[in-house]
């Protein structure tokens, strides 16, 4: 079957910040048929994947590495490779997934500090200049796009700021909400760790970690003086298969989601090949993104980030139920509209915001989809069935 006679099941419009909305021609290819991972026609398949990741990444001499797993699995890849027990970590924390990327680090065996930022905000560099200055830190991390506040970081100024400081240190990106939908320019930026999910900006199903590490994050693995404490999150097993498959030959540790690969690899071939480019891609996010986040605003609601338009993701928005409504008040509504958007998760706020996610084909084909134009009508006709006025 082709893409044009293909076309997915009539379902509800999934705006949440991640699994999104997947095209057509990228759900078609998730159902090829069942495939050897080490068959000469699936070979270039994932060595292609590694290529478009760099690309996509702005990162050609990095080295990427793709298993089977969530994004969660790249917090135990950094930990178990990049840092060793004993050593200092430092995790910049702008919410629920700061908390869970130190929790990550500590049960490897390293010392973490924080700084941490009031709910909806990031910590300052100057705050981050601080802590650099008190003492050498291996790691340094930082959640790109925080899914649980709809913070979005600043990757270009800290890694500026971690060049200038703290030049030995790891700069390692925690990008599962905001690769594919932000900007990242790994080399230029003094990023070393990337690390993401297909579920998101990628627009695939769950199920893959994606991650990519630079020549420094490499070296630094090189020169461990332990081994890597995970067997299957070790880079001694999985850097090799990666080097193979790149060089187009097969290679073994743990079999790779072969169908998802393939899914992959379309999203990834329209991300890095067809229209909008990867900058128009950027900026049609920024767009979207403003035009929730305005009409938002024109509507008197409040959002989880005090200035969503500077300080917010580009891929979501957090938005604080109004006076007098709830989850139960509005979420179902929506939901008998056809859209499903997600409640609140930071638990110390969580019953107060729902969560709208804005990334992959319901921003870039807008046009042909009108899916931005039905959330925000269908929002603001929940909203007044809750009883809210504006």
């Amino acid at each position: 079957m082709s893409s044009q006679e293909f076309k997915q099941a009539p379902h509800k419009l999934l705006v949440i910040p991640g699994p999104i909305e997947v095209s057509d021609d990228v759900l078609l290819a998730n159902a090829h048929p069942s495939m050897s991972h080490v068959s000469p026609d699936f070979v270039p398949v994932l060595g292609d994947c590694i290529r478009m990741m760099k690309t996509l990444l702005f990162a050609p001499d990095a080295q990427p590495v793709i298993t089977a797993g969530s994004g969660t699995l790249g917090w135990d890849h950094v930990a178990a490779n990049v840092i060793e027990p004993g050593q200092d970590a430092l995790v910049l924390n702008s919410g629920y997934f700061g908390d869970s990327f130190a929790e990550c680090l500590t049960t490897y065996g390293a010392k973490v500090d924080q700084v941490k930022a009031p709910i909806g905000s990031k910590p300052s560099l100057q705050e981050v200049e601080k802590a650099l200055q008190s003492k050498k830190y291996k790691v340094v991390t930082f959640t790109h796009v925080d899914t649980s506040t709809g913070v979005l970081s600043d990757a270009k100024g800290l890694g500026e700021l971690v060049k200038r400081v703290s030049p030995e240190s790891i700069l390692v990106l925690d990008g599962v909400c905001s690769v594919a939908s932000e900007e990242i320019r790994m080399a230029e930026w003094g990023i070393d760790v990337v690390l993401t999910a297909s579920q998101k900006g990628l627009g695939c199903p769950p199920g893959l970690m994606v991650l990519a590490a630079s020549p420094k994050a490499i070296k630094s693995f090189e020169s461990r003086k332990t081994p890597p404490n995970s067997y299957y999150a070790s880079w001694a097993k999985w850097i090799p298969v990666m080097k193979a498959y790149e060089a187009g030959t097969g290679a073994y540790f743990g079999t790779p989601p072969t169908n998802l690969l393939y899914a992959l690899h379309q999203s990834l071939t329209n991300i890095t090949t067809k229209s909008p480019s990867i900058e128009d891609r950027f900026k049609q996010h920024i767009a979207a993104s403003d035009r929730v986040k305005n009409f938002v605003k024109e509507l008197g609601l409040e959002q989880l980030v005090a200035d969503g338009i500077k300080d917010g993701a580009h891929g979501m928005t957090a938005v604080k139920y109004p006076q007098g409504i709830k989850a139960t008040d509005l979420l179902p509504k929506m939901v008998a509209r056809n859209i499903v958007v997600a409640a609140g998760l930071h638990k110390e706020v969580k019953d107060t915001y729902f969560r709208i996610g804005h990334m992959g084909v319901t921003v870039t084909h807008e046009k042909e989809r009108g899916d931005i134009e039905h959330l925000l009508k269908s929002l603001k006709e929940a909203l007044t069935e809750a009883g809210y006025k504006a």
